[in-house]
Formats: C-alpha cells, structure tokens, sequence
C-alpha cells in the first residue's frame, strides 16, 4: 500500500516577501496627484462657505432693523402700508374711511386724530398770544392738548396739490419715524379744508432764530451747545439716511428746520419735501429742484438729481452758519462774502484765517483744536463734487469725540478757554 507524504511548503526567498510587501504598501497608497485632487476641492468648498458667512454676517449689521453703535440705538423706521389720504372725511374730519374713524396702524403708536375745534380749544381759538412762528407756508401756535400735553401746532397755509402732497408726506413719514433726534408728530387735523399738524413743544425755537436774531438770543449759544446742536442734526439725516431702507433724502434741511428744546437739544423738522430715495445704488433719484436757496447742492440745483449727498451738503451750510453766525445768502455784505460757502471754503483749511471767521458773539470762547476740526468737517460737507462729501455716519463719528471731549472738561471749562482766540473784526 502506498503512502503519500505531504511536502512541506517551499520557502520562500526573501526577496519575495519583500516585492509582496511593496505590492500591497502600493495598493493602500494614493498617488499625490490623487490627494490633490480631493483636498482643493473641499478647501474651496470651505472658504466658499466662510464668505458667504461673512457677507451674510455683513449685511446684517448694515440691516436698518439692526441700527448699530449708540448714535441711534434709539432710532427706528416702521414698516407698514402707505396711509390712504384718499378716503373721505367723515364727520369727525378724519382723512380715512369708516365710522367710527378707522385710523391706520400708526395711531397706536401715539399719532393723534384731532378736529379743528379741539385745536382751536386748545390754542384759544388761535390767539396772536400764543403765536410761536410765522412762515411762508404756515403758522405755528402754543397750544395745550385736552389731556394737559404741551403742544407746537402748526397751521398749514399750502394749498393746491402742492400743499395735500406736503401734509401727507409729514404724516405718512413721521407716523413710522421713531428717532430722539426728530421732532414727534403728536398728532394732525384734515377737517374740511384744514390741515394742520401737531408737534412736540420745543421750548426755544429754531436754530436760526438763535444765531441770526438782532436781539441777545445768540448769547446763549456757546461752543459747547453749538457743537451738541450740530452733532444731533448729524445723527437725525443719519437715521433718515442710513437706518432707513430706502433712505428719506429731507431736501430741506437748514438752521429754520432745526428746533431747540429746553436744554438746546437739537431736533429736526418740517419732511412736507422729504423724499423716498432709490433703493439703488447711490439712491440717485431726477425730481422738481425745491428747497431754500443757499442751502442746494450744486448738483442737485442744476439738475434735479437728488441723492442723501444732497443733504449732506445742506448740512454743511449750517455747520458755517454755527461756526460763522452768517447767513447762507447776504447781499448786503461786501464783494464775495455774499454766498457764505464761495466765501467760507478757501478759508476752512487755512488755520490762521479760520480763526478770523468765528462768530464774535462766541468772545473767543472755542478751542483752536477743536475749531479746526469741525472746520474741516465743513469744507468737505460743501465739496463741489458730491461724491467727495463724506456719509453723515462719518460726520457723527468725527463730532462725538470733540463733543465728548468738551462734556468730560465741562467742570474745567475756565482753564480749558482761559487762552481765548481773538475773534474776527
């Protein structure tokens, strides 16, 4: 009987191990071509990602519902249909249908329905006793609301389509504009043929009566009040500006416009020419040239093309009228004084005759540092060119520290304006 003996397995040379070695490292390693090929793709993936994080990040911090820094944390805009002025009265003079007055969503938010009896209670039958101001387009009275409140009412004067456009531009904007820095709409009255509006009292009047009186109202404007003024007239056309979407363009800002309360707290008014700005870029928008001469930008005075640049410009005419305590237009000054910025701008940015140009009725009560800064902040509001005038964002942010600096050093003023500047002659 045979019999088989297994034979044990040759052995294998050494070198084969090694090739199998090598065989099976090269099956389990990727080319480096290879690895390329999948980790760009996943880097770009990954940055693509971040950046639109970021924009997405961006756009909300520029959002107008998320105002951001402290200038006007206070400040909103409030979305909601546009008011209907079409609908007729009914007998409580209310300019919106239904009965009772069916009044639109901003009446909850304080704005007011009143009739003209109720005004006239409230004015004493709108006595020259209680006569605040007087202008082309209306009069505005003292009077005392029904329920005790202080009030500015303002008689419209306007009429034709100008005048309605006027009224309802007031009452559609400042029924959602909610900003420290603009005077409140209290309330308004459309019975019948009557328009009028109601204000917030601010107790001392304009801006320009202040600078420009004959009596010794100017006194009371200092430096330091002549800077807050103008730092909380920059943060009120920021709002409109830049925290509202789209931007409201006022198109007739000035010194008349700017209301001072008991503490000389500035505030703005009067929007009967405020205009909704493109939400395109620039937010250029071709329209009727209206506004008070002086106060146009060039741009906007030749054309009719307005943008926020054209505030802007307005703006910087009424920092000169707080610096220099002119008017925009003088006629009866000498040669070439009279258009104050013509005049004014050569003189900005030179420091010696800058000094010359300070309203007297500050005494030299200023500091030169702080003079020469706001100097500068005027001649670039009044470039020529809009695209060279700044946003108002950076007009605020230029103001606070100089305003800043002059509230921490209230309790030193003497020392700070001991050395005191000689005024012009």
């Amino acid at each position: 009987m045979e019999t088989y003996t297994a034979e044990p397995p040759p052995k294998m040379h050494a070198t084969d191990n090694h090739n199998r070695l090598r065989h099976h490292q090269r099956q389990y390693v990727l080319p480096e071509t290879t690895i390329l090929l999948v980790v760009i793709p996943i880097v770009v993936v990954f940055l693509l990602l971040a950046i639109s994080l970021i924009i997405a990040l961006l756009r909300r911090v520029k959002s107008p519902k998320q105002t951001t820094g402290n200038s006007n944390k206070n400040c909103m805009f409030i979305a909601h249909s546009i008011i209907n002025f079409d609908a007729a009265p009914d007998k409580r003079g209310c300019i919106y249908g239904g009965s009772p007055c069916s009044l639109p969503s901003a009446t909850s938010r304080g704005v007011q329905v009143f009739t003209y009896k109720e005004l006239e209670s409230a004015t004493d039958n709108f006595t020259q006793s209680n006569l605040v101001g007087k202008g082309s387009f209306a009069t505005v009275y003292r009077g005392v609301l029904g329920d005790g409140t202080v009030s500015a009412i303002k008689l419209l004067h306007r009429e034709g389509k100008q005048g309605e456009r006027a009224f309802r531009s007031e009452v559609d904007l400042l029924s959602r504009l909610k900003c420290p820095y603009l005077v409140d709409l209290l309330g308004y009255c459309a019975d019948n043929q009557h328009r009028v509006l109601v204000f917030e009292y601010m107790a001392n009047g304009t801006l320009h009566d202040h600078l420009h009186s004959s009596d010794s109202r100017s006194q009371a404007l200092n430096w330091g009040i002549r800077l807050r003024i103008a730092l909380d007239s920059a943060r009120a056309l920021e709002f409109l500006h830049e925290h509202t979407t789209p931007s409201i363009i006022h198109r007739d800002f000035k010194s008349t416009n700017i209301l001072l309360n008991e503490n000389f707290r500035g505030k703005v008014t009067d929007f009967g020419l405020a205009k909704i700005g493109s939400d395109k870029l620039n937010g250029l928008i071709s329209t009727r040239v209206l506004g008070t001469t002086g106060y146009l930008a060039p741009e906007y005075a030749s054309t009719g093309k307005l943008t926020t640049k054209s505030d802007v410009y307005s703006y910087g005419v009424v920092l000169l009228e707080l610096l220099t305590g002119r008017v925009p237009i003088e006629t009866n000054r000498p040669p070439g004084e009279h258009v104050l910025v013509s005049w004014a701008l050569p003189r900005l940015t030179n420091r010696a005759q800058v000094v010359e140009m300070v309203d007297p009725n500050l005494h030299g009560q200023f500091s030169r540092k702080d003079l020469i800064q706001v100097a500068a902040i005027a001649a670039m509001c009044v470039q020529t060119e809009a695209d060279y005038r700044p946003l108002m964002t950076d007009v605020v942010q230029s103001l606070i520290p100089i305003v800043h600096n002059l509230s921490a050093g209230s309790a030193s003023s003497s020392f700070r304006f001991s050395k005191r500047v000689s005024p012009r002659s």
